[in-house]
């Protein structure tokens, strides 16, 4: 089984700039968190864009649809922001049918060395290979359907609607 990876930014590839204090964006760094892991999923990596979630507009949601449709693979897994994943979710989870895609993201950015980054990863790669057809986001080990889930901010952590 292949699995397409597209890659959107948000907190999982933030880099920080020691001199000016701020998070910026450089490049993705899901190769080497794949290698680190020690993965032996089949992956096809595609970046689409390198942006905080809160920046996310309407069109870049359309860019992801466009590329979960155009995609050949039947699995996805999108490394997304998780100020906005559910929104993205709900906008794919009415447009797909027929393909099995996951979201994740990361509360702390991977180089900060104590991300949840690489357990999301992995758990995001194992309910796409798993979960029937839809659209779900993978974060703490738990999935959650795109029509029944929200951040829960006071928390840092996701939770079902209902």
């Amino acid at each position: 089984m292949l699995i397409k990876l597209l890659i959107t930014g948000g907190t999982f590839d933030k880099e920080y700039n020691e001199l000016g204090g701020e998070l910026f964006f450089r490049k993705t760094h899901l190769p080497e968190m794949l290698a680190l892991g020690r993965s032996r999923v089949h992956v096809k990596v595609q970046t689409l864009m390198m942006i905080d979630s809160l920046l996310m507009t309407t069109a870049h949601r359309k860019k992801i649809l466009a590329a979960c449709r155009a995609a050949r693979e039947k699995h996805l897994v999108i490394t997304h922001g998780t100020d906005t994943m559910p929104e993205t979710a709900s906008l794919l989870g009415r447009q797909l049918q027929n393909k099995t895609v996951v979201l994740t993201g990361a509360m702390v950015p991977y180089k900060f060395g104590s991300s949840d980054g690489m357990f999301n990863l992995g758990s995001a790669l194992s309910f796409a290979q798993t979960l029937p057809p839809g659209v779900y986001i993978a974060m703490n080990g738990r999935y959650f359907n795109w029509n029944n889930v929200r951040k829960n901010k006071l928390k840092g952590e996701f939770e079902e609607l209902r």
